[in-house]
């Protein structure tokens, strides 16, 4: 019997999440990945903060909390596999004033709906688990949050792809144009995956989907010293903010040993726009128009005032002197360095000006787009990668 020819677009942790689920699925299958760039993980992927959530962020009916909790597991099993790096360090959420406690306890709620092993500790214990910070309030400890290296993880989920009889393919550039093309040739197959990251929805509605849906993409920059300048021992959060789905200023561990700080959330133009300048394309700016006209028409998010918000997040000055008010001894550290940023491709849709909290899919027989699939995406890979090949497999 002939193999039934898959083809996915994307390179990232979810496109390889899926590979392996399909492949983990079905000997009957040949499966290959289109990736653009000459190596795994160039963008999103590899560009995260590396922290394996513990799932606690997220309403428990979404998909990103169950997602996110069974692939803290999950994730764990390829790191031990393939020997890649893992701090298993922790978390605590910090509320900053009394008008934050109502929202740390909705975390911890949400946390126990969710399965997650989350406590609700008083103030007098903050020392235990991190002398460094400081709060006037209960917090919030999360045991099961880690941190390991996205590039490394990435690269082993490729390993494993392979290892099952995957196909991988460089230097890529995949097109629909009636007919699915890589660089102007016909790619044969009987169902299409696309996990193109930011450019999943230009993939999708050349074919039919993603009416309702825009990409919005925010750049996030950070700022890094040793932690022997800053050495505290766990990943330090503020409550995040109630509507719009960023978690504030921060402080995280990295694998090779240093404190980052971060990140901003400013919208740009450009969905590969590392930085302020002109390295968008030409129908860019009128997408970041039109974006900008759905959200004031919407009632929900004012990106506006967020971008108004976050633009001071940008100067040194302005992030330390919010990380200090959980690590007061972070005001004294001069030696701040740029890390290397990124962008949340985050969707919008169109139709009401909000931005799309949970994962989105959309397909039928021929095709699947993950349209939708920004943090905590890295930390759910693999059980969204079981979901997607259900999906696929289940419309053969």
């Amino acid at each position: 019997m002939a193999s039934e020819k898959i083809v996915i677009a994307g390179g990232g942790i979810l496109g390889f999440a899926i590979g392996i689920a399909l492949l983990q699925r079905s000997k009957n299958l040949s499966v290959t990945i289109f990736e653009k760039e000459s190596h795994v993980a160039e963008h999103a992927s590899g560009r995260n903060s590396g922290v394996l959530h513990a799932g606690f962020y997220y309403s428990p009916e979404s998909l990103k909390a169950k997602f996110c909790r069974d692939g803290n597991a999950q994730l764990r099993t390829i790191i031990s596999k393939y020997n890649v790096p893992l701090k298993e360090i922790g978390k605590v959420v910090i509320a900053q004033s009394a008008a934050e406690l109502a929202g740390l306890e909705k975390l911890y709620n949400r946390g126990i709906a969710n399965g997650v092993r989350l406590e609700m500790t008083p103030k007098k214990d903050l020392s235990k688990y991190e002398p460094l910070a400081h709060t006037d309030f209960d917090f919030l400890w999360s045991p099961t949050t880690a941190v390991s290296d996205p590039i490394a993880v990435t690269e082993a989920l490729a390993k494993e792809f392979v290892a099952l009889g995957g196909n991988i393919q460089f230097n890529s550039e995949i097109t629909f144009d009636g007919i699915l093309l890589n660089h102007g040739v016909e790619v044969p197959h009987d169902h299409f995956i696309n996990s193109a990251g930011a450019y999943a929805t230009n993939i999708a509605q050349a074919m039919g989907f993603a009416k309702d849906f825009r990409v919005m993409p925010f750049l996030g920059t950070y700022r890094q010293v040793p932690q022997a300048r800053l050495p505290i021992s766990t990943l330090i959060y503020p409550v995040p903010h109630p509507v719009n789905p960023f978690l504030g200023v921060h402080l995280t561990l990295t694998i090779d040993g240093m404190v980052k700080v971060g990140p901003t959330a400013i919208p740009i133009f450009g969905r590969e726009q590392y930085g302020f300048n002109l390295d968008f394309g030409a129908s860019d700016p009128l997408n970041f128009l039109r974006n900008g006209i759905s959200v004031a028409l919407g009632k929900k998010h004012k990106i506006g005032s967020v971008a108004l918000s976050e633009f001071p997040n940008l100067f040194e000055k302005t992030v330390v002197k919010k990380v200090a008010k959980l690590v007061p001894s972070a005001a004294g550290v001069k030696d701040w360095k740029k890390k290397r940023p990124g962008i949340r491709s985050q969707l919008l849709d169109i139709t009401n000006g909000e931005l799309v909290q949970d994962f989105v899919i959309e397909s039928d027989s021929k095709s699947t787009h993950v349209l939708n699939a920004v943090s905590p995406g890295w930390t759910a890979a693999l059980p969204f990668g079981d979901y997607v090949a259900e999906k696929v497999l289940g419309k053969r």
